[in-house]
């Protein structure tokens, strides 16, 4: 019934009979016919081929699903083999959005390579929405991120706590700076930790209630993070001069003078000093949360998947 399903899921994946062809190495006259021969066999079609791109037919949904489920078990089995040679083969794929990608995982996964140099490592860098989806279908095996994933669907691993500061452009301070130096953070007071000093008092939004600000678009943690304290403080319109994906984005824009960026203190610790550019703490609820590794709630944990959490 599902001889061939490889030829289907590429087809799914890409939506597109040419460009599956492409990666399967073979002609598309005959990934048609393989497609055509499938569908024939189970007696209904798989694709809508009178859409662009290609869409799945409910039959069609239905024997993707059950391809998935193929494919999982199928991996668990695979997984299950690689631990018992003890992990001198094997794979681990690990996803982050792009700050996490390159800062947070790599000298994590160079510790793990020098324990374990024939595992394969694959590292993805997306957005938390395309991470999440991978993870589900069994793409990944863990996605490090700060947003929280649903309860019912992942295990989790707490990596660290890190803590929500604003990235102020200096020429935007320079006339109100005698009024908040006391607030004023460095660079280099957030490698120090001061941030994190109870003696170290946290600066009311609203000063900056006509200033520009750079924020991150919605279904980002660290966006609606944002939006949180704005509204709180008062603003409810802020003057936004661009909307952005990744806050590594927004703070180097923010280093130009374009605006104000929401940034944390892990960013902070892991790029070169600026000079223009200094950090607040803001006052609010929710300037705390935690990042965490996810992994599947019913996919078998795998011995590499283990280990790697295990050095955390």
């Amino acid at each position: 019934m599902f001889e061939g399903k490889d030829y289907v899921y590429e087809v799914y994946k890409t939506r597109s009979f040419s460009r599956a062809a492409e990666n399967l190495y073979i002609t598309q006259p005959s990934l048609s016919a393989v497609i055509k021969k499938i569908e024939k066999r189970i007696g209904a079609p798989i694709f809508d081929r009178s859409t662009n791109p290609l869409q799945l037919t409910e039959c069609g949904e239905k024997y993707i699903h059950c391809i998935e489920k193929l494919m999982d078990m199928e991996n668990e089995f695979g997984n299950y083999l690689n631990d018992l040679e003890g992990l001198n083969t094997g794979h681990l794929s690990i996803g982050g959005t792009n700050l996490f990608a390159s800062y947070i995982l790599p000298p994590l996964i160079a510790d793990f390579v020098k324990s374990y140099p024939k595992v394969e490592i694959n590292l993805v860098e997306s957005n938390t929405k395309a991470l999440e989806r991978l993870l589900f279908t069994g793409n990944l095996d863990l996605v490090i991120d700060n947003y929280p994933f649903p309860k019912s669907v992942y295990e989790k691993r707490l990596f660290r706590t890190e803590h929500l500061l604003i990235a102020v452009p200096s020429s935007l301070i320079a006339e109100r700076s005698e009024s908040l130096k006391d607030f004023m953070l460095s660079a280099d007071d957030i490698r120090r930790d001061r941030h994190l000093s109870d003696s170290q008092g946290s600066v009311d939004l609203s000063v900056f209630k006509e200033d520009p600000f750079l924020l991150q678009r919605t279904g980002n943690d660290t966006g609606e993070r944002s939006d949180k304290l704005l509204f709180e403080a008062g603003i409810h319109r802020p003057r936004v001069v661009l909307k952005l994906d990744q806050q590594i984005t927004a703070y180097h824009i923010a280093c130009y003078g374009m605006g104000i960026a929401f940034v944390t203190d892990t960013l902070i610790k892991n790029v070169p000093s600026d000079k223009r550019i200094v950090f607040f703490k803001p006052k609010g609820s929710d300037t705390e949360r935690n990042i965490y590794f996810y992994y599947k709630r019913s996919r078998y944990l795998t011995r590499a998947m283990e280990e790697f959490l295990n050095r955390l």
